[in-house]
């Protein structure tokens, strides 16, 4: 199957009880932010600023799962900021599957070889030194942190860590090679560390997914490189959206980059561009998102924006009206419901019913619309069912040459944030030329690639 059938089956019926109900509108995905603050400053992520005068803030444990309890989405985003700076992300993870909730830890990678090595600290057995000796083989974790998981101290048997489970998916950002991810984190070196992230995780059982996201600069034939990759790795799928010019991002990008975001954004019109050949990627990768909102992003059919279906909950409450745009928050979930217009968002017909909506094309408002039939085609029923409960794409083989497009160099500096430094205060190379963000070649030694240079299976 494309997904496991205890999700597939969780999911239709958490639908299939509220069409019986009649219920006008339900969550299907609760993005749970915990907390906003971050280690990295990506480009076109306007949330850490939008919430600047409260980024040392975070959600009691306690709220955050009440808030699942209340909305009684079966799947929960934990998102941000950066989850895993959330100082009770274990116990969070550990409450949320205790209600029995499909669990996406939606994380940009850098912390989450350190939370594995804490997981096998606290299970580790001599039963798992094989396993410690192929992370070892792989440069996955050094000899030292092996040493230390061999001799943890009771604390660390004792420890709340997050484990395996076929209810929980570890929800990485890749967005795309690694030129081109590491200039949209603005950081050199987080695609390696990912990709060594990735690896480990589904040598330790894990179920990986990973979240990228489409912007004017990205080239979409990279991005098939990079899922072919991670295929050959057996991550077990993937979210694509594209990218959206919400205000706190605009703002962000003006003030900070000195960009302009009519560069950077795409409109309605380009993502159906990017995404032409989107339908062809759901037969070949595990893409997730209906067939129907794919149709939608290739631009062969109209949906209505249903975020409702996808609320967000963070430090002020229950964010309205939707992940991206803010016009309020709420105490209660059934309050937000009832006290947003609704129909005063979203694009009908080709017009945007708020001009902030005019270019939205993004998954959190429209992906859940081919789930629930809002706009409901003969043959949609069918199209949903045979594409999740139909048989897994074959994963691709792995090889040198996908290796080097993969890993295909790095950007100077800070990404984005080099060209500013450019035009503020230009330096120059020894031949006269300025400094600017450039793809250095590709070293012979790739950290994170697969041994001998091809893929390994991670089963």
């Amino acid at each position: 199957m494309r997904f496991p059938l205890v999700l597939s089956v969780k999911i239709a019926a958490h639908i299939i009880k509220h069409k019986i109900k009649r219920t006008p509108k339900f969550a299907m995905v609760l993005q749970l932010e915990p907390l906003h603050t971050c280690n990295l400053s990506c480009t076109g992520c306007g949330r850490i600023r939008e919430y600047s005068t409260s980024l040392k803030n975070m959600v009691p444990l306690e709220r955050c799962l009440a808030a699942a309890a209340e909305c009684d989405a079966p799947m929960v985003s934990i998102c941000g900021g950066e989850p895993l700076i959330y100082p009770q992300i274990e116990e969070l993870v550990l409450g949320l599957r205790r209600q029995r909730r499909i669990v996406y830890i939606c994380t940009n990678g850098v912390f989450m070889r350190k939370k594995l090595r804490e997981y096998l600290a606290a299970v580790y057995t001599p039963g798992h030194e094989p396993r410690l000796q192929e992370l070892l083989r792989e440069q996955l974790v050094t000899a030292a942190e092996a040493e230390a998981i061999r001799n943890a101290d009771a604390a660390a048997r004792r420890k709340t860590v997050i484990r395996p489970s076929k209810w929980l998916y570890w929800n990485v950002h890749v967005d795309g090679p690694e030129y081109i991810h590491d200039l949209i984190v603005e950081r050199e070196g987080v695609f390696k560390e990912c990709i060594a992230a990735i690896k480990m995780a589904k040598l330790l059982g894990f179920q990986v997914a990973t979240n990228t996201t489409v912007y004017i600069e990205t080239n979409m034939q990279e991005v098939e490189d990079t899922f072919k990759y991670l295929s050959s790795l057996h991550v077990d799928g993937h979210t694509i959206s594209p990218g959206y010019d919400y205000d706190a991002a605009k703002k962000d990008m003006v003030k900070r980059l000195g960009k302009d975001p009519k560069d950077f954004f795409l409109t309605r019109e380009m993502t159906r561009k990017k995404f032409a050949n989107i339908l062809e990627w759901g037969r070949r990768f595990t893409i997730f998102g209906t067939p129907v909102y794919q149709e939608f992003l290739a631009g062969k059919r109209d949906l209505t924006c249903t975020a409702w279906a996808i609320p967000t909950y963070n430090i002020q409450g229950w964010k309205a009206p939707c992940y991206l745009m803010t016009d309020g928050h709420y105490k209660g979930y059934q309050e937000m419901l009832a006290k947003v217009k609704w129909e005063n968002y979203g694009v009908v017909n080709g017009v945007a019913r708020d001009p902030r909506c005019e270019n939205c094309m993004v998954h959190c408002g429209y992906d859940p619309s081919g789930a629930l039939g809002t706009n409901y085609q003969r043959g949609d029923n069918w199209k949903n069912f045979k594409y999740n409960f139909g048989a897994k794409p074959r994963a691709f083989a792995g090889s040198a040459e996908l290796a080097r497009r993969v890993f295909n160099g790095v950007s100077i500096g800070k990404g984005h944030q080099a060209a500013k430094k450019v035009q503020a205060s230009p330096a120059t190379t020894s031949t006269g030329g300025t400094i600017a963000p450039h793809r250095h070649p590709q070293p012979a030694g790739i950290p994170g690639a697969p041994a001998a240079a091809t893929a390994k299976s991670a089963h």
